[in-house]
């Protein structure tokens, strides 16, 4: 889909296009458009140009965008109206109404490795211990029991030592994030991982932040680009980053902490899935190493359920002490009722086995995720750290990003490449497809790839 855009206002030749070819019937309803990043690069324009026209054709109804899945055209006409169009002998389309036999995007864990039985026998107990007590203000910072839990979990599983009340509980990562930004300021500049998790970038600039890009390579975050970039905030995941996999090693860790402290800045750990290490003993998070300058978050949607809005942040003193004179009048937002719940699991071993049990069911699913790629009859460069739930896969021989995406889709398979997460192109993340397999049940890999091998 290539279109000539004008220099002297792209957004607005960037609609125009695209409004011209689905009112004349070039674009027809249903049919998905690039993603933002796929038609920057086509169009020679930036993300944000085309971020722009596709809002403006959204909010004149031309196209629509489906969670998680990205944009489509909107029906001009009646299906009557409609010309018949044949299917080719081999077509790559995406499967009709963009359902997918096998989600390699979203992540979220299968509905039977949730502890159910003791998740509720719980709640009963919570019920009847806590009684009328359920229905009381929530501290700001969150339940005095679940903090408590918390630190001593951080302790067992990070191995750092953490004081209680600096912890802060919060509805998810998102919401997190909006703190932040309050507690350090809109006017500071916020450098975030590129390729990275779009919801870091959108959730900064959701909340009035600048945001600076930061490029990620085999050792991570660059170093070098941050300490050039001028910004006063590095948002980070050290050991597991999203979507690349990579590990910023030690040296490099050391040299973003040395430069926390030379800036006066500070560095936001989002240590994510830090559970699943399934290769190895966990690594040492950047908190144990420079308490004064890191802010830790994590949060429950990897280990329990993307559902459970719970996530916490552990805060440097200085910073606890802004957070108190902001929100100590304001009540926490999590139901003191799931809280509670939450930390009698913690305090009662519970969540420490369950993460056992997952930890062995993913290595499972991760041996035959590998088996899989080694199965295929055309070469694949697999790069997986043995942290987290995902890996890369490297498809040389494949022509572009859209074709790996067009044939997955094709197969009932749905998935995204590095090109998907960054803010411009690069040439050595191309044709390669993020594998998050957290979704997957046992056996599920097998049959994916005996469909790739058809």
């Amino acid at each position: 889909m290539l279109y000539r855009i004008s220099d002297e206002n792209k957004y607005y030749s960037l609609y125009s296009c695209i409004r011209e070819d689905i009112l004349g019937g070039k674009l027809r309803g249903g049919q998905k458009l690039p993603s933002k990043r796929a038609m920057a690069a086509d169009a020679g324009v930036s993300v944000i140009t085309v971020q722009t026209a596709y809002e403006q054709l959204i909010a004149e109804g031309y196209i629509y965008s489906k969670e998680r899945s990205g944009y489509y055209v909107a029906d001009m006409a009646s299906a009557a109206d409609l010309p018949a169009r044949a299917c080719a002998p081999h077509s790559v389309g995406e499967p009709a109404g963009g359902s997918f036999a096998f989600d390699l995007v979203s992540g979220s864990p299968p509905a039977e490795l949730f502890p159910f039985s003791v998740w509720s026998r719980l709640m009963r107990n919570v019920l009847s211990d806590e009684g009328e007590h359920l229905l009381e203000r929530v501290p700001c910072r969150g339940d005095a029991a679940l903090r408590g839990e918390i630190a001593d979990c951080l302790y067992r599983m990070r191995g750092v030592s953490v004081d209680p009340a600096r912890i802060v509980v919060g509805a998810g990562a998102e919401y997190l994030y909006g703190i932040i930004v309050r507690l350090l300021g809109r006017d500071k500049l916020y450098a975030v991982e590129d390729p990275g998790h779009l919801k870091i970038y959108s959730a900064y600039s959701q909340f009035g932040a600048r945001c600076a890009f930061i490029p990620v390579g085999a050792a991570g975050a660059d170093a070098s680009a941050v300490e050039r970039s001028g910004a006063d905030v590095l948002h980070v995941s050290p050991s597991h980053q999203f979507p690349t996999g990579a590990v910023i090693p030690a040296a490099e860790r050391l040299r973003m902490i040395r430069w926390a402290r030379e800036r006066g800045a500070y560095i936001v750990e989002d240590d994510y899935d830090s559970e699943f290490r399934l290769a190895g003993k966990p690594l040492q998070s950047m908190l144990g190493l420079c308490p004064d300058r890191v802010i830790y978050v994590n949060t429950f949607s990897k280990s329990l359920a993307p559902s459970m809005r719970m996530g916490y942040m552990v805060l440097p003193a200085d910073l606890f002490q802004r957070f108190m004179q902001l929100f100590s009048h304001s009540a926490n937002v999590v139901p003191l009722f799931e809280q509670k719940t939450l930390a009698a699991m913690i305090g009662g071993g519970y969540f420490e086995r369950h993460i056992g049990r997952l930890k062995t069911y993913y290595r499972a699913v991760r041996e035959e995720v590998l088996a899989a790629l080694a199965s295929l009859p055309f070469p694949v460069e697999v790069g997986d750290t043995g942290s987290g739930l995902h890996l890369t896969a490297k498809f040389a021989s494949a022509p572009s990003d859209g074709y790996i995406k067009r044939v997955a889709a094709a197969r009932g398979v749905n998935i995204r490449c590095l090109g998907d997460y960054l803010s411009s192109p690069r040439a050595v993340f191309s044709n390669t497809a993020v594998i998050n397999y957290g979704g997957l049940k046992k056996g599920q890999a097998a049959q994916i790839a005996a469909l790739f091998r058809r």
